[in-house]
């Protein structure tokens, strides 16, 4: 969008640079792929083809099944988009702010043009200081929503925000999803942990330039690697704020 609500900016760019992104995609040589495919190889199913790329949209905007699906069907460019069921259903409820979303009917329809469908909780909640029900009730409910609008078993799974744990990722797997994906602004690997799949998060102030740089394997660091000790100190800070405040918005 060109004038995103200003709590979702941040990780919104405009039309025009989107394109240009989408472009540097095709212009890279790589071949872009689903989740779905990745998760096959990861399982030892299938091989990857050479130089994969995913693309991967959360939350179910309303641009998704708009321009943004036809940008990517000019280009013949594959996707994964997670959705959370609480923003897409109609008289649903979630923890997301205020903005345009796309319906759930529209969710086959972005399937059929080759954007691979999965799941993105029911509420948007930081899943890693959830109760053992509340998280449950967040993995099984939408992907019992989901699977019933698409007619067939919805296999992976996004964590809000990227925030999970060793309780979250086994949770996940209990659930019936094949693989999970945070977000841990690095590159992922065919070593990565497939509960814990690391992608690069798309800021505004991003250029092409640094979409170039990590298609060509530079510019981020590449998962499997360990959390820091920042990384552990805000999850446990987070816990305590949510067992004080109950569920807060994974943003």
């Amino acid at each position: 969008m060109d004038d995103p609500p200003s709590w979702i900016a941040e990780f919104s760019v405009a039309p025009k640079e989107f394109a240009a992104h989408l472009d540097a995609v095709v212009d890279s040589g790589m071949t872009p792929v689903t989740i779905g495919v990745f998760a096959d190889h990861l399982a030892g199913r299938a091989s990857l083809p050479p130089r994969p790329v995913l693309l991967t949209f959360d939350d179910g905007f309303a641009d998704l099944p708009g321009p943004t699906a036809e940008a990517l069907a000019e280009r013949a460019l594959p996707a994964t988009a997670y959705l959370t069921t609480g923003a897409v259903v109609p008289g649903g409820r979630s923890l997301l702010p205020p903005a345009p979303m796309m319906s759930l009917d529209a969710a086959a329809g972005l399937e059929r043009r080759g954007v691979e469908i999965g799941s993105h909780t029911v509420t948007h909640a930081q899943l890693d200081t959830l109760s053992a029900e509340a998280l449950a009730y967040e993995l099984r409910t939408s992907k019992a929503v989901l699977e019933d609008a698409l007619g067939h078993p919805v296999r992976h799974l996004a964590y809000p925000h990227g925030y999970n744990s060793a309780q979250v990722r086994a949770a996940s797997a209990r659930a019936g999803y094949e693989t999970a994906t945070a977000v841990r602004h690095a590159l992922s690997s065919d070593r990565d942990d497939r509960y814990r799949i690391a992608r690069l998060i798309v800021r505004r102030g991003h250029t092409v330039t640094d979409v170039e740089g990590w298609l060509a394997g530079s510019g981020a660091r590449t998962a499997p690697y360990r959390d820091g000790p920042r990384t552990v100190g805000w999850r446990w800070y987070r816990r305590a704020r949510a067992a004080l405040r109950g569920p807060v918005f994974a943003g």
